[in-house]
């Protein structure tokens, strides 16, 4: 016996496969490239200077992680509230590699993650248009 929520028909995923994994694949590698980012810079020694960096990255780590996991759920989605979240995802990653492309040229980590920032961005700037 099937549980009441069960429906046995195909459902359609919002977006095109290839679109909606990469999607997902650059928030995940976004969000654990920030999350290092925000580790590094509280090793720095003058880590009083990157408190924004550090904020920013963790934020940025945790809407990505958000998006990615709400995007891998293709079940009966609501176009309305991803169309939200990955607005959200965005701006965070514009912001956060913002921040980050200021400390660049004195610490890789900070690189690393202004490049996941943007391949993340436009992953789903594609994505949104697609929705």
């Amino acid at each position: 016996m099937h549980a009441r929520w069960y429906k046995p028909t195909q459902v359609k995923a919002p977006l095109e496969v290839g679109l909606l994994t990469s999607c997902i694949e650059e928030c995940y590698d976004c969000s654990q490239a920030c999350t290092s980012c925000a580790d590094a810079c509280l090793a720095e020694k003058d880590m009083q200077m990157l408190d924004r960096c550090i904020r920013l990255c963790l934020d940025c780590a945790d809407v990505c992680l958000t998006t990615g996991r709400l995007m891998s759920r293709e079940l009966e989605p609501d176009i309305s509230i991803l169309r939200s979240q990955l607005q959200a995802c965005i701006v965070a990653c514009q912001v956060c590699g913002a921040e980050c492309r200021r400390h660049e040229g004195m610490m890789a980590h900070c690189r690393e993650c202004a490049d996941a920032c943007q391949r993340c961005e436009m992953a789903y700037v594609e994505a949104l248009r697609a929705l």
